[in-house]
């Protein structure tokens, strides 16, 4: 008994000599051996664990029980965080470099037509929806009135309140994260997430639209450095945005469904040229919407006739609450 209280007493005092010790040569920088009885020390360790002295001894690659102290306490980003950061941007780059020519021909246009540089950046960040600034420029160069103008961006971003359905928002905690994420809500951060629906964390979804908003706004600028440099304007150039609508129109008819939607689309165009050539695209556009609204409510009811046996089948399976009789 005398044997063991002894060997338990100059354990402790071992321990405690060894804390002193690491902390003296911790202050000198020493890289010196701290351990020099490693096999008694980590037995030691072992014994004293619940009793929470094991957090007295250094933080040493060659201690097994030390505790590393996490980078939040001292002041720092937790290395978890960082790493959802990086992740973020290493899955968003490639697409992002994509932004790239499409925000130097936006800079360049906007000096092309004639407006103050400042043009691209403000308006990058006032109407964040790529596609649709190029049509704003066309449109505001071209002395369009501002309420063609607006119904006009309506309706080209109105795809944009079907993306929150299923766009992981809330995962994105804090007011102020939140109304970014909404803001920075485009096409291709719908599409990396509904692509990649598992593994989504708030540091990793905003580092995402950070990227393609940063990409794009620092693409139109250094299409408007680009464009002060040309001292004629290209011939051809604000045809970027029709060409641009036809890539999304061709990359859209990925099967034969898809063929119906082009169609309305071309007949809708040929109405509004028929009827009113002056504001044939806000024309177009408006047909265009109310026809997809009309084939859905007749593709819906063809679907409820074809296949009543699902409603009877609810029928059937419905709890009785007894208010029958």
């Amino acid at each position: 008994m005398g044997h063991h209280l002894r060997f338990d007493l100059d354990g402790r005092k071992a321990a405690r000599k060894q804390h002193l010790g690491c902390r003296g040569k911790r202050t000198s920088n020493s890289h010196a051996p701290v351990l020099t009885n490693l096999g008694s020390v980590t037995r030691i360790a072992q014994e004293l664990q619940p009793s929470g002295l094991t957090d007295t001894f250094c933080s040493d690659s060659r201690t097994p029980n030390a505790r590393p102290v996490p980078a939040a306490q001292n002041g720092g980003m937790p290395s978890s965080t960082r790493a959802e950061i990086l992740t973020g941007i290493r899955m968003t780059a490639p697409i992002a470099a994509g932004y790239i020519p499409l925000g130097i021909a936006y800079g360049i246009l906007v000096m092309q037509l004639g407006m103050p540089w400042w043009m691209a950046p403000a308006l990058s960040l006032a109407a964040y929806s790529g596609s649709a600034e190029l049509l704003v420029i066309t449109l505001a160069a071209s002395y369009t009135p501002i309420a063609v103008i607006a119904v006009t961006m309506l309706l080209v971003n109105f795809r944009h309140l079907f993306y929150a359905f299923s766009f992981p928002l809330h995962l994105v905690e804090g007011k102020l994260a939140r109304l970014f994420s909404m803001y920075a809500l485009v096409d291709e951060a719908y599409a990396i997430t509904a692509a990649r629906p598992e593994g989504w964390t708030k540091p990793r979804l905003l580092a995402m639209q950070a990227t393609y908003l940063a990409t794009w706004v620092a693409s139109g600028l250094i299409g408007v450095l680009a464009g002060s440099f040309i001292p004629t304007q290209i011939q051809g150039l604000d045809f970027a945005l029709t060409a641009l609508f036809i890539t999304l129109t061709v990359d859209s008819i990925r099967s034969l469904k898809d063929i119906p939607s082009v169609v309305l689309a071309a007949g809708s165009f040929l109405i509004a040229m028929l009827v009113w050539p002056q504001q044939r695209l806000l024309l177009a556009l408006l047909l265009f919407v109310t026809s997809l609204v009309v084939r859905h409510v007749f593709s819906r009811r063809r679907e409820a006739s074809s296949n009543p046996s699902a409603d009877s089948d609810h029928q059937l399976h419905a709890p009785h609450t007894g208010e029958e009789s």
